[in-house]
């Protein structure tokens, strides 16, 4: 009896590490190809051909250009403080990195004669989960900003730090109104209330949170129009300027899969996750069912990170206090008032 169930653990084990690795490997994947795209996005939109030089239409760029990164110089300033100062980027790198951990990228697959989740953790309260953990890449901007012994990088710094607590507390209220629309915390969970007939994805019902969720997340991402911390022309380079090689790539990368995470995450939450609109997946075999919803996913993934480099090539930056009136005198009203809304149409529908 022990020994099958410590084959069952240890393929369960077996299964988990493959997830993370698959999930890992796309999450880098993307973050280095959304550097790509977004140079396309804006050469398209500027009348411009963009990056077409390493192999064809240029898809060699983002390869090359790691291989700058790894092959440059490693400069620590000397007035800096060391260990902060390389704690600062992987910090950052990691929170970008757990965040994926709950998010159900697919339904079940049956190989080998078992059956596997494409989520890697399928905890009760994955909503608060990826809070917590987003609420942390805040330490990476701060310290990395600081340890640098530099005014700007912690300016910078400090403008990241009070941008992303201001927008936070908007984006939680907004999901506040949809949790309790849902009732759970369980990303799956909500995933499945909008797969299940008559139920309409949760933008429908929610349109206002939605909308939001979607300001907070460009926020929380330093994307244009909220990229203050990162004002070239205030600040020279931003939290980050004193860092070279893979320090900096980390800055960088964690900055793009953070746009590739909150893209799942407004999918799941908002737009059925991998949900298919008109079609049942019951018909199906699930291996294909769960095949096309992974590609649903994706879409709707790769339309949030278009929608995101449109708007920075599209919108201008805000001033720093027109960022701050906007998020505590505007988004957090907005979304009490909604949360306030949707807690007296609960109790009247109750009725």
């Amino acid at each position: 009896m022990d020994t099958v169930l410590l084959a069952i653990d240890l393929a369960v084990v077996i299964e988990k590490l493959t997830l993370v690795v698959i999930v890992v490997s796309a999450s880098l994947l993307v973050a280095m190809y959304s550097t790509y795209a977004e140079r396309k996005v804006a050469a398209i939109l500027q009348d411009r051909v963009g990056p077409d030089r390493a192999g064809p239409f240029g898809i060699f760029q983002p390869l090359a250009d790691g291989l700058k990164l790894f092959m440059k110089e490693e400069i620590i300033p000397s007035k800096s403080n060391r260990f902060l100062f390389i704690l600062g980027p992987c910090l950052a790198m990691l929170t970008a990195m757990m965040t994926s951990a709950v998010i159900p990228w697919g339904g079940t697959v049956e190989l080998f004669g078992r059956t596997i989740d494409l989520q890697i953790a399928d905890i009760n309260i994955g909503v608060l989960y990826i809070f917590g953990v987003v609420s942390m890449g805040v330490y990476g901007i701060m310290i990395g900003g600081w340890a640098s012994n530099n005014k700007f990088s912690l300016l910078a710094a400090i403008r990241g730090a009070s941008q992303i607590i201001s927008y936070e507390l908007a984006m939680g209220l907004s999901l506040i109104a949809l949790l309790m629309f849902t009732g759970s915390l369980s990303m799956k969970t909500i995933v499945e209330q909008q797969m299940a007939p008559g139920h309409l994805w949760n933008v429908a019902y929610q349109p206002l949170g939605f909308l939001i969720f979607l300001v907070c997340a460009f926020a929380e991402c330093n994307r244009t129009p909220f990229d203050l911390p990162e004002a070239e022309s205030e600040l020279n380079f931003g939290y980050h300027q004193e860092y070279s090689s893979m320090k900096l790539g980390f800055y960088l990368f964690a900055e793009y899969i953070n746009m590739f995470i909150s893209s799942a995450v407004m999918a799941t939450l908002f737009f059925g996750g991998y949900d298919i609109p008109f079609l049942n997946e019951s018909n199906l075999s699930p291996n294909l069912a769960a095949g096309l919803g992974v590609l649903a996913l994706v879409i709707k993934i790769v339309f949030f990170i278009f929608f995101f480099m449109w708007v920075r090539w599209t919108i201008p930056r805000f001033r720093f206090d027109q960022l701050m009136h906007l998020g505590w005198k505007i988004m957090i009203p907005l979304a009490l008032v909604n949360m306030l809304a949707t807690g007296g149409i609960i109790l009247w529908l109750g009725k």
